[in-house]
């Protein structure tokens, strides 16, 4: 059954996205899911497969749909009538609004109930689609188009009594784009639902009247009479015509049922002759023919025009409203394909009149261009024959200029002889003072050289007599030292018992150097002991 898991694949959206972190579920969070949809389709512990899908402890709703198809809808019988869809849709959709409610019923200023909202709720996914999300490529995101929110609005304009305003529905729905479930609550609660004269039971009956309409695929309900199949009479009954079948009830309130009568191809509808004041006509079935009656004649041709309908799309495992949203999907598709070919076409159209513009302003161009061409034409042509003149008077005036040239090149080249030889001239005179010069850079590198050598030399010289005048002093200080320490010896050698006689003191004076020299500066020993010697001998 991949067409109910198709139908409310939206449903499954929204009550995946509100248990979802980031872009994921849990899987536990998805087997209770799972076990309620299983429950509701008769098939039980389906869910437990999902431990042994995908390693994985979250799936991404891709991979939980693929599980869906395969492992849930894929149990159910291929050939499933039409009622027990709608009937599997509505309990999917209690089960998954039953999961999602409290996320979706947040705003600011609520104005339906919640019972009206979940009807909302699954008109916006009944026409709704499943989509990527423009700025995540990954997520999908259920969105409605502006024209299908604009359908929806405008029957609950209507059901309320009020006026719409297609120009600027179409205003607002260019300025929103896609409508997500929030922008469509809020635009239905604000702007055609916020008059404080407005009821909530009308507004409660509103909602219902589209619900009728979008989810249970009423064609049409109303009062219409009967006649009896044992009483000839015509007796009054509230009627819900659908595509299926024709449903009628002792009153509007539609608790009690009186009969069903059920459309197919088959079926054909005709007017019948009329007795009295009610309008007749008759539903043809292959079973048996029913008479019905109206009070009007405008009423029964909406009728019979809305049976017509009825039997003709009564066919298909398909709901009505979703064959009229796929139809009208198709007739955009092909209004968007013709609205292309047509401004393709206009494209070329005006691409080719632009050329045909561009090329007579080209051929404009070139017809000034070719008169003006002819002017400046007329004008180099007047222009050429003043030249021509000029060049005859030029001509005749370079004939003397000629001549007065030839007298002044003579005298260029007396003039240039003479200055070729001033040049020679120059340029031997250069030549000398250049070897001049050469010889006095040679004489003064020489001087340069004997000046180095005589400041070397000099400074030579003053080392020297540096050195000479450090070892003056130091040798005059060695003979002051000296002296000084004859003196003392001079003093001792005269105290001295042994040289108190003045011979002896004369000859132990003679020993005591004279001389600047270092090595005479010390006192002979030998010397000094012979004069002990000398001593002795005399005492003895």
């Amino acid at each position: 059954m991949s067409a109910l898991l198709k139908n409310v694949t939206n449903c499954i959206w929204h009550a995946f996205d509100s248990l979802q972190s980031g872009d994921l579920v849990h899987k536990s969070k998805l087997k209770v899911l799972t076990a309620n949809i299983g429950t509701l389709l008769d098939l039980y512990g389906v869910e437990k497969g999902l431990d042994h899908f995908r390693s994985s402890s979250e799936l991404t709703f891709d991979e939980f749909r693929h599980y869906l198809q395969h492992e849930v809808f894929s149990s159910l019988p291929k050939t499933v009538t039409l009622p027990v869809v709608r009937e599997y849709e509505k309990k999917i959709s209690e089960v998954c609004w039953f999961v999602c409610r409290k996320s979706l019923l947040k705003r600011d200023k609520p104005v339906f109930g919640d019972e009206s909202v979940f009807k909302l709720f699954r008109i916006f996914c009944l026409l709704a689609d499943l989509v990527l999300d423009a700025d995540e490529t990954d997520r999908y995101v259920v969105v409605l188009q502006p024209s299908e929110a604009g359908i929806v609005a405008e029957q609950l304009v209507h059901c309320l009594g009020l006026r719409w305003d297609a120009a600027d529905w179409e205003a607002l729905g260019s300025s929103i784009g896609h409508f997500r479930w929030a922008a469509f609550l809020a635009v239905l609660e604000a702007k055609y639902c916020c008059d404080q004269q407005l009821h909530s039971e009308a507004l409660v009956e509103a909602v219902d009247e589209i619900y009728d309409v979008f989810i249970e695929d009423i064609i049409k309900k109303g009062y219409l009479y009967k006649r009896g199949y044992l009483l000839p009479t015509m007796r009054e009954y509230w009627c819900v015509l659908q595509p299926c079948a024709l449903t009628y009830y002792k009153s509007s309130s539609q608790k009690e049922q009186c009969g069903r009568i059920a459309i197919d191809e088959y079926c054909s509808v005709e007017a019948a002759a009329g007795e009295g004041k009610l309008q007749r006509f008759q539903l043809i079935t292959p079973e048996r023919t029913f008479e019905f009656g109206t009070q009007d004649h405008k009423s029964r041709l909406q009728w019979v025009s809305a049976l017509r309908q009825a039997a003709a799309v009564s066919g298909g495992a398909e709901g009505y409203q979703r064959r009229a949203r796929a139809g009208r999907r198709g007739a955009g598709a092909r209004r968007e394909r013709e609205a292309r070919e047509t401004r393709a076409r206009l494209q070329h159209e005006v691409r080719a009149r632009l050329a045909a513009e561009a090329q007579a302003q080209e051929l404009a161009e070139l017809s000034q261009k070719d008169n003006k061409k002819l002017e400046e034409l007329k004008n180099a042509q007047a222009e050429l024959e003043r030249l021509l003149q000029e060049e005859t008077q030029a001509k005749r005036d370079e004939e003397i200029v000629r001549a007065l040239q030839a007298r002044v090149l003579a005298e260029e080249w007396e003039r240039r002889e003479e200055l070729e030889r001033l040049q020679e001239e120059q340029n031997r005179m250069l030549e000398e003072e250049r070897l001049k010069r050469k010889q006095f850079e040679l004489l003064q590198a020489e001087k340069e050289t004997q000046f180095r050598e005589a400041q070397r030399r000099l400074k030579e010289l003053e080392q020297e007599k540096q050195r000479l005048d450090a070892e003056l002093k130091a040798a005059q200080e060695k003979i002051s030292k000296t002296e000084h320490n004859a003196q003392a010896l001079h003093v001792q050698l005269r105290d001295h018992p042994i040289f108190r006689n003045g011979e002896r003191a004369r000859r132990a004076l003679s020993f005591v150097p004279t001389t600047k020299s270092s090595s005479d500066t010390l006192i002979d020993v030998k010397a000094v002991r012979h004069l002990k010697v000398l001593d002795d001998e005399e005492k003895l």
